[in-house]
């Protein structure tokens, strides 16, 4: 199952280097600085609110229908046929209650207006990770691979041809890169849903109530949990905008900032994806889980460190390269930001673990006590401090709750903590702030001194131990001979 996940996770994280950069730092940032802070900032507090009462769209299926399907294949035909048509029911009570709030809230025509096409895409988007949840409770990994990126490479295709195509004399509208996305979900939901086609074994589509009555009930605490994430997730922008008077241009500033961790996120989040199915059939063998989950920890946690501390010391060289406006602002919210990214990678594996376990009702407890520190923490934090007491409200829910997450994964499980290992780590960390603050110091390219400090940070990791290379090339090139080692590649 390791020598699976580091295959798998290998092929994910390719595909994604080769697509989602450049939607994000080549394709969004472009709009951005076309369209300027304010008409940014304006498009992103909406999506985010869109995203608020997203869960509606979901109600927990796609977490609950992945874990499901790994455990019992057969179910797939049953599943779809009934699932289908619930998420159609759905998305029409999503509608009409995110529009309602949007009227409470004061929102004005053109602002409706925009939310009902991101209202439309979220429903595409939903749609699309929930066939992808059957293609991954499959084991189908390289499918779902090229699914995850397929959306960001239509719109790679579609928005460089309004921006670079000459196609009109216009700058590009902040309307235009919404309908951009549109389309790419559209044909992306139409290729996943031919492809879990020819998996089930049939489809017809069914109206099915007492069957949605059973299956919501089942799936609630995974749509609770994820209600809640959301909120402390995504609620920054949207309060930002509301509460302040140059709401819009601050939510602008955030936005920018927010790119740098949302890529991040994309490459963590990954490993959630492979490692949902893995935990959850490991489980219901009975297998242990400790191995998997300590390769994981240490495959996301190394490059995360690298990339937070090169952040935090070339925060304001990274948003100058980026960015024509609000460059030092956005520098600052970037530092606070991006420290909140060990929080979402442990979140992604422990988090993780305790959803393939079935452990809702400590994650759901988890979930609303953090949702009520970032509003709280908000609300005190943005009228003093603007975008950066957002930032900062975010960095410590974030790293609060994946503490938690750890808590309780230790608890459930019995995981005893590995001193030597968190000594490593330390070690690991002390050398690499060290050092990356030497090269910023007496390198005088900038980019230079970015890089070689992070591949000096892989040299530490595997100076230390915390990877040893010749283990997992054995298990990459023979899964029989890595037996013999079992244990071995984490052992200290």
């Amino acid at each position: 199952m390791k020598r699976n996940f580091v295959i798998n996770l290998a092929f994910l994280l390719l595909l994604n280097v080769l697509i989602k950069p450049f939607w994000i730092f080549g394709v969004e940032r472009t709009v951005q600085n076309l369209v300027g802070a304010e008409e940014f900032g304006f498009y992103f507090s909406l999506l985010n609110f869109s995203l608020l009462l997203n869960i509606i769209l979901d109600v927990g299926i796609t977490n609950y229908n992945n874990r499901n399907i790994a455990q019992n294949s057969s179910i797939l035909s049953k599943y779809v046929s009934n699932i289908v048509s619930l998420k159609f029911l759905l998305a029409g009570i999503y509608a009409v209650i995110t529009l309602f709030a949007a009227f409470i809230i004061g929102y004005d025509n053109r602002q409706i207006l925009m939310l009902l096409v991101l209202i439309f895409n979220q429903f595409l988007l939903s749609f699309v990770l929930y066939l992808r949840s059957n293609i991954s409770g499959l084991h189908l990994f390289k499918t779902d691979s090229f699914l995850s990126v397929l959306d960001r490479l239509l719109m790679i295709i579609i928005c460089s041809v309004l921006i670079w195509g000459n196609v009109t004399d216009e700058i590009i509208k902040i309307e235009w890169f919404i309908f951009a996305q549109t389309g790419a979900y559209l044909l992306t939901a139409f290729v996943a849903f031919i492809m879990v086609l020819s998996k089930a074994s049939f489809f017809k589509l069914k109206f099915n109530f007492k069957f949605y009555r059973v299956f919501l009930k089942q799936s609630f605490p995974y749509a609770l949990l994820i209600l809640l994430m959301v909120f402390y997730n995504r609620i920054d922008s949207v309060m930002l905008e509301r509460l302040l008077p140059n709401g819009k241009e601050q939510a602008g500033i955030y936005a920018q900032a927010f790119r740098i961790l949302e890529a991040a996120s994309m490459f963590a989040y990954l490993f959630a994806v492979l490692l949902l199915p893995m935990f959850a059939r490991m489980l219901k063998k009975k297998e242990s889980i400790e191995e998997l989950l300590k390769l994981s920890s240490l495959l996301i946690l190394v490059p995360a460190f690298i990339l937070t501390i090169n952040c935090f010391y070339f925060n304001q060289e990274i948003m100058d390269i980026m960015y024509v406006a609000h460059v030092e602002e956005s520098a600052i919210v970037l530092s606070f930001l991006i420290t909140g990214f060990i929080g979402i990678c442990m979140t992604y594996i422990f988090g993780t673990l305790l959803t393939s376990n079935g452990n809702m009702r400590q994650l759901n407890i988890m979930a609303t006590c953090g949702m009520i520190l970032n509003i709280v923490l908000n609300l005190i934090l943005i009228q003093k401090y603007q975008v950066v007491g957002s930032a900062v409200a975010s960095m410590i829910t974030q790293l609060l709750t994946a503490f938690s997450q750890i808590i309780i994964a230790k608890y459930v499980f019995k995981i005893k903590f590995n001193f030597k290992l968190i000594l490593s780590f330390a070690v690991f960390i002390m050398f690499y702030i060290s050092s990356t603050y030497f090269f910023k110091l007496n390198i005088d390219n900038w980019v230079y001194s970015f890089l070689i400090s992070a591949v000096f940070g892989f040299v530490i990791a595997f100076a230390i131990g915390l990877f040893k290379i010749k283990l997992l090339f054995k298990m990459l090139k023979s899964p029989s001979e890595f037996i013999k080692d079992e244990g071995k590649i984490l052992k200290y």
